[in-house]
């Protein structure tokens, strides 16, 4: 699923990786649902915390309203 992405994943990456929108990504970084971190404006997130959310996502309802 995430084979040719590096440890770093981008908002960008992560949108294609889960194809969901902008605002929607936007919102589960905000919400703390994935693990990131800023370099200087752009948000990056691990891959491991993109595996995290996916493996939790699975087990759970993943409603950030």
């Amino acid at each position: 699923m995430m084979e040719g992405y590096n440890e770093i994943i981008t908002v960008d990456e992560l949108i294609e990786i889960l194809f969901i929108s902008r605002n929607y990504a936007y919102k589960l970084l905000n919400k703390g649902k994935i693990k990131v971190f800023r370099v200087g404006r752009t948000w990056r997130t691990p891959r491991n915390s993109l595996d995290e959310f996916i493996t939790n996502g699975c087990i759970e309802n993943y409603n950030i309203n």
